[in-house]
């Protein structure tokens, strides 16, 4: 846990809190997206009580940690929003859209809340109107009076339907007194400091201790007045100790350490018990020869305290929160300065082993059978242990795909559209540093697609089209790079305004251009075929920022359309990864290396199957197919000194949907290369993406695949 008792806390209580602060505003930056997605997932006309009491613990969670750090502001909204939150769990209140809008603009203050005091700056958002909205969604519909859950209600309560005061939820109980027992604890100043802690908290009650400072066994044990729940009680005290190391109890006979205690028996043998624990199977409680059956206690303390039925469900079963702590034990948070310096670490390994590799060829493995079954092993674990690292940046496409509904539901409100989000391939995994980068422009896809694309439902219906427009994203796996594909159900491009419009720009725009050129046209800066520039989309610039942005990240994007049927946008990215397979090739005296995922096969050729077209190309039949070939010597410019050989080995690649031929000296294997950033520790060199360190310490070029595809085409 940690030394509670610091100097400088962020309460007066002698608590240094902030070194929760980072773990609490990561959780409640989890829950609060949570809940606004089960929010848009929820049946508004069938509302699930599960999905219903998921949403509550969200808010409840966040109220707990806010009211613990001090933040009254969170605090305050999330009280609210408990409030109607659990009017609805209870089937008090019907759901109604309106609420599930107020709740979803209650998450978004709550974030930007959460960000300020973060330190991310920004003016505190001002939460009156959301505050009087949800009180009046909690007053409007006073269906039945509130009651704890589970349990009977008398006539009595039924009687005084008055509302609640705005600060004390309605589904909460009356005043309460409870004995409440901390321990056992190593350092005893820690539950007085959590007593200070509660006293700072106001709304909660009075604490006062009960065993006069007779603690040996390590227990603490107060008496509480309070009118919160046991969950708002457990959550305050379960944040700074374990909550097996808390129980709540109602107080009834035989409570109290030391002589005269209210309720103490005043027996000889209770002189020699000090009554540890005040109810059955307290922590720390002895069990002495001759004590009453747990039982009899039981009964006892259930009649005594017949006002509080809650109590004794609490104190009887603390097992639930076990399973709560389940992910949170099987998780760690760690940062990615972390995890980047363990890959650069493993590259480094990578390279020294296929160092030692290399310089083991000539080694007699007879004479050094166990050096070399040594360095078999190394190559083995060195992989294993390289694939282990990289899938711990790896993170699914679902990250990037739940920002997206929340986001439609807005936008289609605005423009009066109504739109349905399918999604596919969300657990199609990719490099965190690709995921964070690929996010600004795919919404900005998506934005469009809602707002060009889906029509107006009067129209989809006049074109025989249901009125739920559809908006489609998919994500896969294809050799070595991942696609993810935006597709609409809605109009489509013309053809005919994209040529007016660029003609209109002064762009060169022959009718003779094929239709994926003519759809290639909307990348142009600034241009834009809206009639009307609107708040949402329309203003020209956008498009050209999507492709720039994916082309720096050694991608591409293709259109596809039909006109009144929809459209079809697909970025393909490679796997740029911090290690990644390939295959080897040697030009002169120079080696370069090729992604293995973009090779397809390698073949000897004889220098009269290479044909010549136009006098500028080659080409080379492989069986029914004619591919362009081409000369990394010539591309590379590379210093031959061995003038009369001639390059006769072929390896056919593929990127882009097309495949070109290299011609290449020798085959020198497949191995593991460490990526290195070219453009960051040199410039940028056209038809390379990337180098390596060879084993014998020698640079090697990454080849760029798809340039070099675009390169034959042009």
């Amino acid at each position: 846990m940690g030394d509670m008792s610091n100097e400088g806390g962020h309460l007066s209580a002698g608590i240094d809190l902030s070194q929760f602060f980072q773990v609490f505003f990561e959780e409640a930056g989890e829950n609060l997206d949570t809940m606004e997605q089960m929010l848009l997932a929820l049946d508004i006309a069938n509302a699930d009580d599960e999905e219903l009491n998921a949403i509550f613990r969200c808010a409840h969670s966040v109220k707990g940690g806010a009211a613990t750090f001090g933040f009254s502001d969170v605090a305050e909204l999330t009280h609210e929003m408990e409030t109607l939150l659990d009017k609805l769990r209870r089937r008090e209140l019907a759901p109604t859209s309106a609420m599930v809008d107020v709740l979803l603009a209650s998450g978004d203050a709550l974030k930007a809340q959460l960000a300020r005091h973060q330190g991310n700056g920004g003016a505190a958002p001002d939460t009156t109107e959301l505050l009087a909205t949800i009180r009046a969604q909690v007053e409007g519909q006073d269906q039945v009076p509130p009651a704890p859950a589970a349990t009977s209600v008398t006539p009595a309560t039924k009687a005084a339907p008055a509302p609640a005061p705005a600060i004390v939820p309605a589904a909460k109980p009356g005043t309460r007194v409870l004995e409440l027992s901390v321990g056992p604890l190593e350092d005893m100043a820690l539950a007085d400091n959590l007593v200070d802690l509660f006293k700072e908290i106001t709304g909660l009650g009075s604490i006062e201790p009960l065993d006069a400072g007779q603690h040996a066994d390590g227990m603490r044990r107060f008496k509480v007045t309070t009118t919160s729940t046991d969950n708002d009680l457990l959550d305050l005290f379960t944040f700074h100790v374990s909550r097996e190391q808390v129980r709540l109890a109602p107080i009834g006979p035989g409570y109290g350490f030391h002589e005269g205690a209210p309720g103490a028996p005043e027996s000889a043998a209770s002189a020699k018990d000090p009554g540890y624990g005040f109810f059955e199977d307290a922590p720390g409680s002895p069990q002495p020869a001759g004590a009453p059956p747990p039982a009899a206690a039981t009964a006892s303390a259930a009649a005594a305290a017949p006002a509080a039925p809650r109590a004794p469900v609490a104190a009887a079963k603390p097992e639930p929160a076990k399973p709560a702590a389940g992910p949170e034990s099987s998780t760690l948070r760690v940062s990615v300065e972390k995890v980047d310096q363990l890959i650069n670490l493993v590259g480094e390994l990578v390279i020294t082993q296929a160092m030692l590799a290399q310089n083991s060829k000539d080694i007699d493995t007879a004479l050094h059978q166990q050096l070399t079954a040594g360095l078999a092993d190394l190559e083995r674990n060195t992989r294993d242990l390289q694939e282990a690292v990289m899938s711990i940046r790896m993170i699914p496409m679902s990250l990037v795909f739940n920002r997206f509904p929340r986001m439609l539901r807005d936008l289609a409100a605005k423009l009066g559209k109504k739109v349905e989000l399918v999604t596919q391939g969300e657990a199609t995994e990719l490099d965190k540093g690709l995921v964070e980068k690929i996010t600004d422009p795919l919404t900005h896809l998506v934005r469009n697609s809602c707002d060009h694309g889906i029509e107006l439902p009067a129209e989809r219906a006049a074109k025989g089209k249901p009125e739920h427009g559809t908006i489609t994203l998919v994500a896969s796996h294809q050799g070595g790079s991942i696609v993810i594909e935006v597709r609409d159900d809605g109009k489509g491009l013309n053809r005919g305004k994209l040529l007016a419009k660029a003609r209109e720009r002064g762009l060169e725009a022959p009718d003779s251009m094929t239709d994926s050129e003519v759809w290639g046209l909307i990348f142009a800066p600034g241009f834009s075929t809206a009639e009307q520039v609107t708040d949402v989309s329309g203003r020209g610039v956008g498009m050209d920022v999507v492709k720039k942005n994916i082309t720096s990240l050694g991608g591409t994007v293709e259109i596809d359309s039909a006109e009144g049927y929809g459209m079809s946008v697909r970025v393909r990215l490679p796997l740029t990864l911090a290690i990644m397979d390939g295959m080897s090739v040697g030009v002169g005296e120079e080696v370069y290396i090729l992604p293995l995922g973009s090779v397809v096969e390698s073949f000897q050729v004889r220098s009269d199957t290479i044909k010549t077209i136009g006098g500028r190309g080659r080409v080379v039949q492989v069986r029914d197919e004619y591919m362009p070939v081409i000369d990394l010597e010539r591309v590379f410019d590379v210093p031959r000194f061995d003038f009369e050989h001639v390059s006769n080995i072929m390896v056919v690649v593929e990127a882009e949907g097309g495949r070109v031929a290299l011609l290449v000296d020798e085959l020198l294997g497949q191995q593991q290369v460490v990526v290195k950033n070219l453009e960051s520790n040199y410039r940028r060199v056209e038809d390379v993406s990337g180098a390596t360190i060879m084993g014998d310490g020698r640079v090697a070029l990454i080849l760029d695949i798809g340039s070099l595809v675009r390169r034959s085409r042009g």
